[in-house]
């Protein structure tokens, strides 16, 4: 009996290592190093080293050298779960409306980053000034926390961590307000609202590229008793 023949199945292609890399291209290589990162494959050192070269990287040739020792690597790229999205809104009752920590910049600038405790709620005010919030090093003792931007003829700049995920709500009148929506791959972490209204000024929030907050779950358990 003649047996049917069945086409040869083949792989997709592997890209050109030549062709120039897109956006999207370095930021799934970024994600991989992250994960790599938490799993404690890389050390903070050579996480940092990698990620220098995946922003510096122009072509996909030089991207896949970065992630080559490492699972997913090679284009496969994220074959993880997708994790559902955070919530639009804080919880009711969860985030007080009264802040923990007003910064005011009024013909001058105000900064706050490095190593400090997030409150539930921070207020920042630029009036013809300019306030910047760092959270990458921050610490966090919340799973919800509200940032509530003013700027008028000023700026409020917002940099969060990586694994932490990203919110916005906010409105520009001849002015900019502006955040990068963001999806932690972990699960009940943090989620940092952003509210804001600029009048001729602006407001941006995005993640800081290469900076993750290191043992995530065990800092919430910590302070929420779990």
């Amino acid at each position: 009996m003649d047996l049917e023949k069945r086409p040869q199945q083949t792989n997709p292609e592997p890209r050109p290592a030549g062709l120039r890399a897109s956006d999207a291209d370095r930021d799934r290589t970024a994600d991989i190093l992250r994960e790599a990162l938490a799993e404690g494959r890389l050390t903070a050192e050579e996480h940092g080293e990698r990620i220098d070269g995946v922003y510096r990287a122009k072509t996909m040739g030089e991207l896949e050298p970065l992630v080559s020792d490492l699972p997913a690597a090679g284009g496969a790229a994220h074959a993880t779960v997708t994790p559902e999205p955070a919530p639009s809104r804080p919880s009711d009752g969860v985030v007080p409306p009264v802040a923990d920590e007003n910064l005011v910049a009024v013909f001058s600038s105000s900064v706050r980053k490095g190593r400090w405790r997030v409150g539930r709620r921070t207020h920042a005010y630029a009036i013809f000034g300019s306030v910047e919030i760092d959270l990458s090093e921050a610490i966090f003792e919340q799973r919800q926390v509200v940032i509530k931007a003013i700027s008028v003829f000023g700026s409020v700049e917002i940099r969060v961590p990586e694994n932490v995920s990203l919110r916005g709500n906010g409105t520009g009148v001849l002015g900019n307000f502006e955040v990068e929506t963001l999806d932690s791959a972990e699960r009940d972490a943090p989620v940092v609202f952003v509210d804001g209204f600029a009048i001729l000024g602006h407001i941006e929030a995005k993640p800081k590229r290469g900076k993750l907050v290191r043992d995530l779950h065990k800092q919430l358990r910590k302070h929420l008793g779990h």
